[in-house]
């Protein structure tokens, strides 16, 4: 008996199925963090910055005339206008929320007369010492595209784990083939005799064929070859996924399911015009 053939999974493949597990694992990290805090947490720098260009337009509406004790004693009384659906912020956002103490100091807000850029550095060197980590958006995301991210991390998580599984799977299994049997990914064994049917119209263009076997209740079973994935074409290593095919057809005694190209008959040479 001559050795056994045997064509364990290709590093092509296990490649391609690791760099889909790492790409849906990456989004479905990222949707997460989105529906669980980020989306909230742009919302609630999104209101908390409208609240600094509201005290800035308040502030020039009234800057007239104004001293730092009536400035003061009119921001105390402020607060950040805050949404309806108290959902879309983060938990624990005060409520109400009063403007922040940056907003009531005066000499502060004497110094940005403007929005951009003197309020906007305001806001920010409030937002890092209040551990607000996002920007504010130029909109605020409702609750329904906070939703939308719990939708798309369901879908990334279930093919992360259809990725895993299927990858998990490729890892423990082989192709393989001797003089006697055929030996499927699926496990088991195919004696050469059991094999009814062999379809190669896929295996010189994609690598993958399929073999008929009958059952013990006397139907038939399909058989997956698929070259790429066990063995593989490469001829550094002697191509063991057609030698595995070679050796099965050198042992197989039935039918053959095989593309025909049929030639085109030779035309008739026409006779000469006289």
């Amino acid at each position: 008996m001559s050795d056994r053939i045997v064509c364990k999974p290709t590093p092509w493949f296990l490649l391609r199925a690791a760099l889909m597990l790492a790409m849906f694992g990456v989004f479905s990290v990222l949707f997460f963090v989105d529906g669980k805090w980020g989306y909230r947490n742009e919302n609630l720098s999104y209101y908390v910055w409208q609240g600094f260009d509201k005290a800035a337009k308040d502030f020039a509406a009234r800057e007239s005339g104004l001293t730092p004790e009536a400035w003061q004693a009119h921001a105390a009384t402020q607060t950040i206008d805050l949404p309806e659906d108290r959902s879309i912020l983060p938990p624990g956002t005060p409520d109400p929320m009063p403007w922040p103490a940056v907003l009531q100091d005066f000499e502060k807000m004497k110094a940005t007369p403007g929005r951009p850029p003197e309020l906007k550095k305001l806001f920010d060197e409030y937002r890092k010492e209040a551990d607000i980590r996002r920007n504010a958006p130029e909109k605020a995301f409702d609750a329904g595209k906070i939703r939308e991210q719990w939708w798309a991390f369901g879908v990334c998580l279930a093919l992360t784990s259809g990725a895993a599984f299927i990858l998990l799977r490729t890892l423990r299994r082989s192709i393989s083939v001797d003089d006697e049997a055929l030996y499927p990914a699926t496990g088991g064994r195919i004696p050469f005799g059991d094999l009814v049917r062999l379809d190669l119209r896929k295996w010189d263009t994609k690598g993958l064929a399929y073999a008929w076997a009958k059952t013990g209740d006397g139907g038939e079973k399909r058989l997956r070859i698929d070259g790429l994935t066990y063995g593989g074409f490469k001829k550094e290593q002697d191509e063991p996924a057609e030698r595995l095919m070679r050796r099965l057809r050198e042992h197989f005694s039935g039918e053959i399911v095989e593309y025909v190209i049929e030639e085109e008959p030779p035309k008739e040479a026409s006779a000469p015009e006289g």
